[in-house]
């Protein structure tokens, strides 16, 4: 096996600047997957990931038709995602609908590929049938959904993330591992990203899954699902974005330090490339060597 590649760090002084850059990496990772295999498979992540990615809203240069294989076949998935309604204020999908996908004009937006609420409250009713077959309880309004969700029992929540697995199985393939053509992430102030903690028993390599169940988060909500270390680290790119003064100790443990406590440092694309799009602020305690973008 070969080695990884070091990470390339981009800081910019700037987050105009930075803004408008990834958005010409993205449109350039796009364009050599579509020219490639004719397709672009992206995974994203939540929380302040999506607003950085508004320059690709009105970029004529963004094919979003490529951004599936048929109309129905959704190719946009989430590096994780909170267990929660998908018009909850926790939801990554709603936040990522919200801030970009809801914004683009026309008929060609990607789909995207939400977990499966339905799904798993079919499976809990089916489980709970009185003698005469009928459901014991309704799972309709907002209020029982939500309460259903956070008492949600362990072999569901697997349920809930082997059914986002087989889906990723049926559009990439039945190989060992997916291979997404990009995946963006954050980093939390913890050094997690995606929804691989500190101390959770996330590694090494998930034992050949790629979509795992977090049962007791310690970031609420408790019940996620996320793309496991090993699928991360099967990408063909992996880009973090992270801003601001508070991620500076935690970039210096990451690329100076190489410390792999922090799930952020794991993130080693086997055969892919690892980019970091920062702002000086965020790259002010580190001592790696920056490299200066160029689309």
């Amino acid at each position: 096996m070969s080695k990884p590649s070091e990470p390339i760090l981009y800081s910019f002084s700037d987050s105009g600047t930075l803004i408008k850059d990834l958005a010409a990496f993205i449109e350039k990772a796009q364009r050599e997957a579509i020219a490639d295999h004719g397709r672009f498979v992206l995974a994203l992540s939540g929380g302040s990931l999506p607003k950085m990615l508004q320059a690709l809203i009105g970029n004529e240069n963004i094919q979003w038709e490529k951004w599936r294989v048929l109309r129905t076949t959704p190719l946009v998935y989430f590096a994780d995602e909170r267990v929660v309604r998908l018009d909850h204020p926790d939801s990554n999908y709603k936040l990522c609908q919200d801030e970009l996908f809801s914004k683009i004009s026309g008929t060609s937006k990607p789909n995207i590929r939400a977990i499966n609420i339905p799904h798993i409250i079919k499976k809990a009713l089916e489980e709970e049938t009185s003698d005469d077959g009928s459901p014991k309880r309704t799972i309709q309004t907002p209020q029982e959904i939500d309460d259903f969700l956070k008492d949600l029992p362990g072999w569901l929540l697997e349920e809930l993330s082997n059914e986002y697995e087989r889906d990723l199985l049926g559009q990439l393939g039945r190989s060992k591992w997916p291979v997404l053509d990009l995946i963006l992430l954050g980093m939390g102030p913890d050094g997690h990203t995606a929804s691989l903690f500190p101390g959770y028993p996330w590694q090494p390599e998930d034992e050949g899954y790629w979509v795992r169940p977090v049962e007791n988060s310690p970031k609420p909500p408790p019940k996620r699902i996320t793309l496991s270390l090993g699928a991360i680290n099967h990408a063909r790119k992996v880009a973090f974005v992270a801003t601001g003064a508070g991620k500076q100790d935690m970039l210096q443990r990451i690329l100076d330090n190489q410390d792999e406590e922090l799930p952020s440092a794991t993130i080693k694309p086997e055969t892919g490339a690892l980019y970091w799009f920062v702002d000086d602020a965020a790259a002010g305690k580190t001592q790696y060597a920056r490299t200066q973008f160029s689309p």
